[in-house]
């Protein structure tokens, strides 16, 4: 009987192991903000604050289909995507915002064209409802036009390079090191506008399924806490190289290529962190940028019911940390 019980014994410890052997998935993808999660995972950190992490590489729209579709616990996101994913069925809970994009976004010009209106009447390759196209309505703002003064061609982010060196469009939204390759591949383009004229449209996000969170919210603020201490990895001048090696080989990029775009995105420390989670209606306020990306997407058809802010952020994470 003490053999058999011995048995069941380690049979149950064994089982219980495998129970809790299942990883936390999380989706990232080439955008500084998200591809700065590499870091962690190559200096060991997640291991060394005991979570089990299987980080999953993906193209940025791939990424968002993974989280929709429960193959990955979170996804590291667009605010408004989350907003987009959570109203065709996909909910979530943001529990980080981790930067926002302050250049890195681009409204880039064929050579010839110098300036959004030189844009008027002519066609334009962007991913359709996705964050350029949001940039692309403030530049057009901006200039005193409307969309209906530009031809919109749906253009996957990646491939918005070759697109602009066609000739086919007169220019093209994309993000780095998307937007990157485009300047360097077509001599003579230009950016046109970028993010770092509408600073906090454009705000990133860790994006945690509901039922995943409330199972594993101690994990899931250690996760937080690391992400921050990789962004002052990457911000400490002793530790910046290591860290743009780390990412820039993550990308296939040039190291000093990738070290001059580092400031097109701004990367929040948990204290700007804290900041950008008080309540508001301006851009400084994820709050704020949340509702102005809900109108957008509304008002473009992207979803029928209005989503609420609220109802995705929880802000508690990170202002429990110190």
């Amino acid at each position: 009987m003490k053999l058999k019980t011995v048995l069941t014994t380690a049979l149950g410890l064994v089982l219980a192991a495998s129970l809790q052997a299942e990883p936390l998935k999380i989706a990232y993808s080439d955008w500084p903000g998200f591809t700065l999660l590499e870091v962690a995972k190559q200096k060991g950190w997640f291991k060394e604050a005991g979570v089990d992490v299987d980080l999953l590489w993906f193209d940025y729209l791939p990424s968002l289909d993974a989280f929709a579709a429960g193959k990955v616990d979170s996804v590291v996101c667009v605010h408004t995507d989350a907003l987009v994913s959570g109203a065709n069925g996909a909910k979530s809970k943001i529990i980080a915002p981790i930067d926002f994009s302050e250049g890195n976004d681009m409204i880039i010009g064929k050579p010839g064209i110098e300036s959004i209106k030189d844009l008027k009447g002519q066609q334009l390759g962007l991913e359709l409802t996705l964050v350029e196209h949001l940039l692309l309505l403030k530049a057009l703002e901006a200039n005193g036009m409307k969309i209906s003064d530009v031809k919109l061609v749906n253009t996957a982010t990646n491939e918005t390079p070759q697109t602009l060196a066609s000739g086919k469009v007169a220019a093209i939204g994309a993000w780095y090191p998307v937007s990157g390759q485009a300047l360097k591949q077509v001599a003579g383009s230009k950016a046109l506008f970028s993010s770092a004229d509408a600073k906090g449209l454009i705000y990133d996000v860790i994006a945690v399924n509901p039922t995943s969170f409330a199972k594993h919210k101690e994990e899931w603020t250690k996760i937080v806490q690391i992400y921050y201490k990789c962004v002052d990895y990457v911000k400490d001048p002793a530790t910046q190289a290591d860290a743009i090696k780390i990412m820039a080989a993550k990308v296939g990029a040039n190291e000093a290529d990738y070290a001059k775009n580092i400031p097109g995105t701004h990367f929040l420390t948990l204290a700007e962190a804290k900041d950008v989670l008080k309540k508001g209606d301006g851009l400084d306020s994820l709050y704020g940028s949340m509702a102005i990306g809900n109108k957008f997407n509304v008002t473009n058809k992207v979803y029928k019911v209005s989503q609420k802010p609220e109802s995705y952020i929880v802000p508690s994470v990170v202002l429990g940390l110190k």
